[in-house]
């Protein structure tokens, strides 16, 4: 099989295959470009902004609203939280109830006496891990 990659801003991204039949790999080429999402839509006052999933912080719910932080800046999402951990990449770990982290924007855990698990991220945001997804997280992060 032959490979040509063009690298450059003048023409929009494809992948165009030719192959003389379907085979396991066109399937799992396939598959990886149609599930590989990096960016989602946030929106921010009337704007709305393209959110390149890398560097999001996490996604929070508030008040029944589902927000993308990335550093100090919130975007507010039209997805539910369910749908977001659905199309996520791999780094991204349910940690409670109304969060999704991203595992790579972490900066540290704090462990409090009664066990409990605060995630502090880069950016100075905190959250706690649920006992629910405690184990789930550790595993995860090999602690």
């Amino acid at each position: 099989m032959k490979l040509s990659i063009f690298i450059g801003k003048e023409h929009e991204e494809e992948v165009i295959i030719y192959a003389h039949k379907e085979t396991e790999l066109v399937e799992e080429i396939r598959d990886l470009i149609a599930n590989k999402q990096d960016f989602l839509l946030g929106y921010s006052n009337n704007e709305i902004v393209r959110l390149n999933t890398a560097e999001i912080e996490c996604f929070s719910v508030e008040n029944n609203k589902v927000y993308a932080l990335n550093g100090k800046i919130r975007y507010r999402m039209k997805e539910r939280l369910y749908q977001l951990e659905s199309q996520l990449p791999d780094n991204f770990i349910k940690i409670n109830q109304s969060c999704i982290a991203n595992i790579n924007k972490i900066r540290k855990f704090d462990v409090s006496f009664s066990s409990s698990l605060t995630v502090i991220f880069k950016s100075g945001y905190r959250d706690y891990v649920s006992r629910r997804n405690m184990k789930k997280v550790k595993e995860r992060l090999g602690l």
